[in-house]
């Protein structure tokens, strides 16, 4: 909670604009080179499919978590193994995801590392939930 809050913070005093994002996409990095291994080659692989993916999402971080938004809103994040002392990382997606399916689909996928195999399911899942 300590990190959201001093995220809202930065957001209220940061500005705008171009500078925010360019802030906000520093603070990831940050976020992204903070974490210990072998959560920083996921964060980082994660990072690379998302970016390649949905250029047009703002990198930023979210309760101190990778994390990708559309229209201000946090679209898909990634949840490190370390930061929750669990054995997986998780990346997951909100509400503004399209990934509706029925009445019921998954939101969030345990990912212990990423193969060749879930990173070409991770950008199947990011091309569909930003609408593509």
């Amino acid at each position: 909670m300590k990190e959201r809050a001093a995220e809202l913070k930065a957001q209220a005093t940061g500005g705008k604009g171009a500078a925010k994002r360019e802030r906000e996409a520093q603070a990831l990095i940050d976020a992204l080179e903070a974490l210990p291994q072998p959560d920083r080659t996921l964060a980082t692989r994660f990072h690379d499919i998302v970016r390649s993916e949905a250029p047009d999402l703002a990198p930023r971080t979210w309760y101190g978590m990778p994390a990708y938004a559309k229209d201000d809103k946090v679209l898909t994040f990634l949840q490190p193994a370390s930061k929750f002392d669990t054995r997986y990382s998780t990346i997951g997606f909100n509400d503004v995801a399209a990934l509706d399916d029925g009445e019921m689909w998954p939101a969030s996928y345990a990912v212990p590392e990423i193969t060749d195999d879930v990173e070409q399911r991770l950008r199947a899942l990011v091309r569909r939930a930003v609408g593509g």
